[in-house]
């Protein structure tokens, strides 16, 4: 029914990262996802690929504007090739804060900006298999030069898949005309959110460039709470609790919230940021919340609370790797009935 991709743990570095892998596709995950917050994204897709043989890696998802397109795109064209076509390349903005404070880059205006930026990759992708010349001018980039010098050449497996992570509607109507899938930020998975907002904001982008929706791939990526007894289901739904509470605290993350009427939540969450009480946000998310937004279940039962909440939703979703090794049994057994 789905194909399942392994999360990982955004503080998991490069010395773990390649295990972690091999574990997934051992227990018979199609892919991995690998963040770009602590460490580096596309250093940890490369570990990971070198690890395994099997499994498709993707970056979800790799902050884009700190980045030069071009840069990215020669990372990505040397991972396709060494993985023999096992490479996605995931991209987001990540939000003006970060970008301008935490990395010192320009925000100028996210969503055209980052449609050039998935179009330029692209055409240099195109550059580097066929030869031709560099000609991309926009607005926000410019791609003019490749002497045949710079230009790795052609590879077996040239259509690297692009996918972004969208959360407004304008964002999530260009990724549909652009993109080849779009990942589903985790506050952004209740399936009625899926279902009422984000479908809806993706057809009007394929309506817009008369495109097929055949053609496009929707990861969600849910925040679960799974493990072998309901103790750890209820420890893991614990931990999930202070995530949603973390995140929630960002203003850009509150339509979802306030389509189950919670938007004063958010507003709370915020001011508890601002007077620096981080250890007590978790107390304002309730049970019900979690309910929403965190599916939960032993490892026995997961699959299917995956497939009644999701099923026709989407084809790709992401499940948590267990963090003791003892439990990869079980997490495989779940992971076979997800993909049943």
């Amino acid at each position: 029914m789905f194909e399942v991709f392994a999360a990982t743990p955004e503080n998991m570095g490069p010395a773990d990262i390649g295990a972690h892998g091999a574990r997934a596709e051992a227990m018979g995950f199609d892919g991995l996802q690998v963040p770009d917050a602590v460490h580096d994204g596309l250093l940890l897709a490369a570990l990971a690929l070198n690890a395994t043989t099997k499994l498709l890696v993707g970056t979800g998802v790799l902050v884009a504007f700190p980045r030069s397109p071009m840069t990215v795109a020669v990372a990505s064209w040397d991972l396709q090739k060494m993985s023999g076509g096992r490479f996605e390349l995931g991209l987001g903005t990540q939000v003006k804060a970060n970008i301008e404070q935490r990395y010192s880059a320009r925000w100028d205006s996210p969503v055209p900006q980052l449609r050039e930026y998935v179009q330029s990759v692209k055409a240099i992708f195109h550059c580097f298999q066929s030869g031709e010349r560099l000609q991309f001018e926009g607005e926000h980039y410019q791609f003019t030069r490749l002497q045949p010098f710079f230009n790795p050449g052609p590879i077996d497996h040239p259509d690297i898949p692009v996918f972004c992570g969208a959360v407004g509607p304008d964002m999530t109507r260009m990724v549909a005309r652009v993109a080849d899938g779009m990942i589903t930020h985790p506050t952004n998975t209740p399936p009625e959110y899926i279902r009422e907002v984000c479908l809806p904001r993706l057809r009007a982008g394929f309506e817009r460039d008369g495109r097929d929706p055949a053609e496009f791939r929707l990861m969600l990526g849910p925040l679960a709470a799974t493990g072998k007894d309901e103790a750890t289901v209820a420890a893991e739904r614990e931990k999930q609790r202070s995530l949603l509470g973390f995140l929630f605290s960002t203003p850009a993350y509150w339509p979802s919230l306030e389509l189950f009427g919670w938007q004063d939540k958010g507003r709370q969450l915020l001011e508890m940021t601002r007077s620096g009480n981080w250890q007590g946000m978790a107390e304002l998310v309730s049970d019900e919340m979690l309910d929403k937004f965190v599916p939960s279940g032993s490892y026995d039962t997961i699959a299917g609370v995956y497939k009644t909440r999701f099923a026709g939703l989407a084809g790709r979703i992401t499940f948590p790797m267990p963090a003791d090794p003892a439990d990869d049994k079980l997490t495989a057994a779940a992971i076979a009935r997800l993909k049943d």
